[in-house]
């Protein structure tokens, strides 16, 4: 819990605003760089700045509007006479394997220099993820960040942080800031209106018309909540008592984390965080309340995932939605949205194996092969060995024959190929292929109105693009870095659900806010 007693203010202040956010998966066999980091998303200064106004784009023609965003619209709304938005740096990796000791430095480090080179702020206003993993020393790269921010502006400045609702709380991300906002859906639709949210906050503090005091809670709850989507049972309700707590005028901020189970943390597991101005005990009594509305949904299991030729039966059957549109056949074991390399050959494997009769577009990543049809010219035939690059154990090689049809650069996944085996469009990307845009596709040429089934690697996000042309979502499980129960090989420091019954919240949590 941290307390401000700062004196309100007239003139305008100066908020820094910036980010470092990646999401990790700690069983992908691809670590990120800083490479990834430039190539992804990366802003400074007047370039942020234009990035994140009015007629901006954070994230060209895959975000327009997200966290950073809807902070400098927070700060317009109040005016300029009020507040100065003082742009820092942006850094945004896809998520992926755990980052080096030199990424982690060479992030943090940058964030500050930035810091310092714009001289005093009254506020720093930081997007995160929360999930972010690195090695050794660096396993919690954000606490790190953080305990540098805060070292750098003083206990006097506060800092408010936007975290993903997978985010991972610990003592270390939560003990240097003032205020925690995390994304309140799932799919994650409110990236810009969490960032508006947090700068209103932080505007506030800044100007002393507000004290942001905390508390937070740590559940031994790794699975539960079903599908956990925000407006569907079982969370609906618990995500409508959390606005209903915010109408309390006492009450600034209420957060829910799911964790993001393909983390490796030793006290991995959900949270809660509640924010209020200067009433710790209404903090303490909310959390608890959330926390325990938290810990009653864990008996509800996620869905049972289809092997993949489950899946593609289930395809077949599909009639309407073929013909009214497109069926979704999610990659739960190789999903890129989660850290997945996108190398995957096992669905690929069972379509070939299946035969003629359907139109599926599948993409996978494959950087040698895009090399060798490089050097090729559409309508070509070739043939050649896919997968079992990156991670041979899961993704064993696949042989393919087929034509060359499109040879395209594209902006976030390298040089890519479509390659016409009959029955699949496989795309094969030299980066993980994160498609949840339909766009994916059709600046490859494919019209997914076109196919009967397309493969996508993202668990929820690309519900909110797919919209128009998807009329059937089927889930399949095919032994990758993303499978929903490779958690259990963590080293937990206690006892966790679902691996064994686990009574009582509060004895694992009394421990993990401790440190």
């Amino acid at each position: 819990m941290r307390r401000h007693l700062r004196p309100v203010t007239s003139r305008p202040v100066r908020i820094g605003y910036g980010r470092i956010c990646q999401e990790t998966n700690a069983f992908s066999p691809v670590a990120t760089t800083v490479d990834d980091f430039r190539r992804l998303h990366h802003r400074a200064a007047g370039d942020l700045a234009r990035a994140c106004g009015r007629l901006g784009q954070e994230v060209p023609g895959m975000i327009r509007n997200a966290e950073l965003s809807g902070f400098c619209r927070a700060a317009r709304r109040h005016g300029r006479g009020v507040v100065e938005p003082v742009p820092l740096v942006s850094s945004w990796a896809m998520p992926s394997g755990p980052l080096d000791a030199a990424t982690c430095v060479a992030l943090r480090d940058e964030l500050v220099r930035h810091l310092r080179h714009v001289g005093a702020v009254d506020g720093v206003f930081l997007t995160l993820h929360g999930a972010m993993r690195g090695r050794g020393d660096w396993a919690e790269p954000e606490e790190r960040i953080l305990a540098a921010v805060r070292a750098e502006v003083g206990d006097h400045v506060p800092i408010a942080i936007t975290l993903d609702l997978h985010a991972q709380l610990t003592p270390g991300k939560v003990d240097p800031v003032d205020v925690v906002a995390g994304y309140r859906t799932n799919p994650h639709r409110d990236l810009a209106r969490t960032g508006a949210r947090a700068g209103d906050l932080l505007i506030g503090a800044a100007r002393g018309q507000i004290r942001p005091v905390s508390a937070w809670r740590s559940l031994p709850l790794v699975l539960g909540g079903g599908l956990t989507i925000d407006f569907l049972r079982p969370m609906r309700p618990i995500f409508s008592r959390m606005k209903a707590m915010e109408r309390d005028p006492r009450v600034l901020c209420v957060s829910l984390f799911m964790a993001h189970v393909w983390n490796d943390s030793p006290d991995l597991g959900w949270a809660v965080h509640v924010v209020t101005d200067d009433d710790p005990l209404v903090a303490r009594r909310l959390a608890d309340e959330l926390a325990d509305r938290a810990w009653e949904v864990r008996v509800h299991e996620p869905p049972r995932f289809l092997d993949p030729a489950e899946a593609i039966a289930s395809v077949r059957e599909a009639r309407l939605a073929r013909a009214t549109g497109v069926v979704c056949v999610v990659d739960t074991s190789d999903v890129v949205g989660a850290g997945a390399a996108g190398e995957n050959t096992n669905l690929l494997a069972a379509l070939l194996e299946a035969g003629q009769g359907l139109t599926w577009y599948v993409p996978m990543r494959d950087a040698t092969a895009v090399d060798t049809l490089w050097s090729h010219r559409p309508g070509d035939e070739v043939d050649l060995a896919v997968g079992g690059r990156l991670d041979p154990e899961r993704n064993p090689v696949v042989e393919i024959r087929g034509r060359l049809r499109r040879l395209v650069r594209t902006r976030y996944f390298g040089r890519a190929a479509v390659v016409d085996l009959g029955h699949v469009h496989l795309v094969l990307t030299e980066l993980a292929p994160f498609n949840v845009k339909p766009a994916f596709f059709k600046d490859l040429g494919l019209d997914p109105w076109r196919a009967d089934a397309v493969v996508v690697k993202t668990l929820f996000h690309y519900r909110v693009y797919y919209a128009a042309v998807a009329r059937k979502h089927i889930p399949v499980r095919t032994r990758g870095s993303t499978d929903l129960y490779l958690f259990e090989s963590n080293d937990f420091r206690e006892p966790v659900h679902p691996l064994v019954p686990v009574e009582d919240w509060r004895p694992a949590d009394r421990r993990r806010r401790r440190g």
